[in-house]
């Protein structure tokens, strides 16, 4: 059976209410009506995925094509900002931003930590690398 170009379709479905809002506004900046279902159910069970309650992203069949571009284009652009950021010694992209360790743990790191805390640093999940 064919669609028509009149017809709602569900485009993808979510996890997060957040990550399918991000897809709905970049669509709705190129001009492309669409509009998102189940979004509070999802909300009264967040970090639930394997929940049956999906955040749905709903839109024209005639403008499937063009947001499968939109968003293949900007998903792209996402992913060149995140592996610019590779460790240096294993060139890994697993980097998580953190404290730095301690050398050794002191009173006045636990007393003065606190007032004066540490400036976060890039660390390799892979190697263990501070950068």
């Amino acid at each position: 059976m064919l669609a028509d170009s009149d017809d709602i379709i569900v485009f993808r479905q979510f996890d997060t209410v957040i990550d399918a809002n991000i897809a709905k506004t970049k669509l709705d900046a190129y001009g492309i009506p669409c509009f998102l279902t189940e979004e509070n159910m999802s909300n009264l069970y967040p970090g639930q995925p394997f929940m049956a309650f999906k955040v749905r992203l709903h839109l024209f069949s005639k403008d499937e094509d063009r947001a499968v571009q939109v968003l293949r284009h900007e998903s792209s652009l996402n992913l060149d900002a995140e592996s610019s950021n590779r460790c240096p010694r294993c060139q890994s992209s697993r980097i998580a931003r953190d404290f730095p360790k301690q050398s050794g743990e002191s009173l006045t790191f636990l007393f003065f930590g606190v007032l004066f805390p540490n400036k976060k640093v890039n660390h390799c999940i892979d190697c263990d690398n501070e950068f």
